[in-house]
C-alpha cells in the first residue's frame, strides 16, 4: 500500500507540472491517508464515511419515505354477469377484465422534492469537485481539439516540429493514464460508498464512469502505438490515420469529460452528501 501511494504521488506530482492532474499536495495527503494506520488522523476520515451508509440521509436528501407514502393503485374491477347455473354468482366474463388506470400517481414515478436553495458557502462547498475536476478536464480538452484539429485539416500548427506533434499526443495520453490511476485509486472509492456511477467491478458491473474509462484506455492503446512507432522512425506520420485512431474513442473521451463534471456538481452532491462529508474528501 506504501508503495502505491508513493507510486500515485509521484504520478500525480508530475502530472500536476503541466496542470493535468491532481496537485503534488493534494497527492501527498491522499497517498499517506491511504498508508497510515488506523490511529493517524485518516481514521477520522475513513470512520466519518464507513458511517454514513449505516446512518440516516441528509436533511436535504428525499427519504426512503417518499415511495412509501404513494397511495395504492385501486384493484382491478371486473365485469360479472349472472352464472347460468342460477346460483347468480359474480363470475368473470370472459375478455372482459379491465383494469381501470390508478387514481394517484405511482409510487415507481415520484419525482424528487425540489431541495431549498443552497447558500454561497454551501454552494461552494458541494462544487468543490466538479471545479477542481473541470480544470483537469479543461486542459484535455484543449490538447484533444489541438491533435484533432491538425489531423482533420491535414497538417499539424505552424509552430510546432513534428518531434512536438507526437509528444503532444504521448503526452495527453501519459496525463490521462495518471489522471485515472489517481481517480480509481483515492477519490472513486470514496464516491462509490453512496454513487453507484463510481463503482469499481468487473464489466457491467463497474460503475459508468469507471466503465467510460475502460472504454478510453482501450483507445488510447491504439494511438499511443501508432505514435509511438512514428517517433522512432518505424512509420511515417499520416494524419489521416492517426484521425481514425482518435475517432475510436473521441466521443466518448468528450462525453465523459463532461459527464462526471455534471455528476461532481452541487445540485447532485447534495442529495450525497452531507456539507461535513464533503469538507472530508480529501481532494
Amino acid at each position: 500500500m506504501q508503495r502505491l501511494g508513493r507510486l500515485a504521488s509521484q504520478r500525480i506530482t508530475f502530472a500536476s507540472s503541466r496542470s493535468y492532474g491532481f496537485t503534488a499536495l493534494e497527492a501527498g495527503r491522499a497517498a499517506r491517508l491511504a498508508s497510515k494506520p488506523l490511529s493517524s488522523p485518516a481514521k477520522k476520515t475513513a470512520r466519518l464515511f464507513s458511517m454514513s451508509s449505516s446512518t440516516q440521509a441528509p436533511p436535504n436528501e428525499a427519504g426512503p419515505s417518499a415511495s412509501a407514502e404513494a397511495p395504492e393503485a385501486p384493484a382491478p374491477v371486473t365485469s360479472t354477469h349472472e352464472g347460468e347455473d342460477g346460483n347468480g354468482g359474480d363470475k368473470p366474463k370472459a375478455g372482459k377484465t379491465e383494469a381501470q388506470p390508478p387514481s394517484g400517481p405511482s409510487s415507481g414515478n415520484i419525482p424528487e422534492p425540489d431541495l431549498p436553495p443552497l447558500t454561497q458557502q454551501e454552494f461552494r462547498t458541494y462544487n468543490r469537485l466538479a471545479e477542481q475536476m473541470d480544470y483537469f478536464h479543461d486542459h484535455f480538452r484543449r490538447s484533444w481539439k489541438l491533435l484533432y484539429d491538425a489531423c482533420t485539416s491535414g497538417k499539424r500548427p505552424s509552430n510546432m516540429t513534428l518531434k512536438q506533434f507526437l509528444e503532444e499526443g504521448l503526452s495527453l495520453i501519459r496525463y490521462l493514464e495518471a489522471h485515472h490511476s489517481i481517480e480509481e485509486t483515492y477519490l472513486f472509492p470514496l464516491l462509490a460508498r453512496k454513487m453507484p456511477e463510481f463503482r469499481a467491478g468487473k464489466g457491467g458491473g463497474a460503475g459508468e464512469l469507471v466503465r467510460q474509462h475502460r472504454l478510453i484506455h482501450a483507445g488510447m492503446d491504439g494511438l499511443e502505438d501508432y505514435l509511438r512507432r512514428c517517433r522512432n522512425r518505424e512509420s511515417e506520420l499520416e494524419l489521416s490515420v492517426m484521425r481514425s485512431k482518435m475517432d475510436s474513442w473521441g466521443d466518448v473521451l468528450l462525453s465523459h469529460l463532461d459527464q462526471e463534471v455534471r455528476t461532481l456538481g452541487a445540485e447532485n452532491m447534495r442529495r450525497h452528501w452531507t456539507p461535513e462529508e464533503m469538507r472530508a474528501i480529501p481532494i
